[in-house]
């Protein structure tokens, strides 16, 4: 299988002899929808950063596509939500808005959609069940509309890599559950590398095909099935921060 991403040994700290990661090697193959588990302040958000190419290793090596991460060509090519505390706040813009943003080409802050880009948009925005409230202001939603939003938003650019980091933060469970079927189908139906990052995954359990669970390295990497059934307590996991 091709890989999306290849880390060898790769150390980081944000400052000299502290280590957020250790010795961390990790082979993601295109196509594989995996989940990424630990304790909060485990080093989960560093690690998905490394990989995109934000962060340079202070040791070892971070391959994105065969290239080195953080000098990546196809960076259109990638999809990232980015943790947050909140998700919509009190931004005017309306849904169809948001993910038309996902369609300006990199680098610049404005710009007209040609025919194409709007197809695009219409089509990210169909695919998350959002079709009906494409022109509602985003921070009318409840949570989980909001964060399929920013899910269509990343769709819209096409991506071959889709790295969602606490993607069910202010969602209800009924919410998360949805989403992770969402994923599903979309990994399903586009091929696309997925990559759920959570403190917990429950949610995604039964869709993954893969969990690593990160505590400044690596500590598990299989099927959820085969992990430990301990790690299974959320209250254990958070216990190991």
């Amino acid at each position: 299988m091709p890989l999306a991403v290849e880390l060898t040994g790769v150390s980081f700290g944000y400052r000299p002899g502290q280590h957020v990661l250790e010795d961390v090697s990790l082979a993601l193959g295109e196509g594989e929808f995996v989940a990424v588990a630990g304790p909060n302040g485990g080093g989960k958000t560093t690690l998905m950063r490394i990989v995109l190419g934000l962060e340079r290793p202070s040791t070892g090596s971070a391959l994105l596509y065969g290239e080195p991460a953080h000098r990546f060509a196809g960076r259109r090519a990638l999809g990232y939500l980015a943790q947050r505390s909140h998700v919509g706040g009190d931004a005017p813009a309306t849904v169809r808005e948001v993910v038309s943003a996902g369609r300006l080409a990199s680098g610049r802050l404005l710009g007209r959609l040609q025919r194409e880009d709007r197809v695009r948009v219409a089509e990210a925005i169909d695919r998350v069940g959002l079709s009906v409230v494409a022109d509602a202001p985003l921070r009318t939603l409840s949570g989980g509309m909001q964060q399929r939003t920013f899910i269509a938003k990343a769709l819209a650019g096409q991506p071959s890599l889709l790295v969602l980091d606490e993607p069910t933060t202010g969602v209800d469970a009924e919410s998360q559950e949805s989403l992770a079927e969402l994923l599903a189908t979309l990994h399903r139906e586009l091929g696309v590398t997925i990559v759920y990052v959570s403190h917990e995954f429950g949610a995604v359990e039964h869709y993954v095909e893969r969990l690593i669970l990160v505590r400044r390295t690596i500590v598990f990497d299989g099927r959820p099935r085969d992990l430990p059934g301990l790690w299974h307590d959320p209250a254990h996991v958070h216990a190991r921060e």
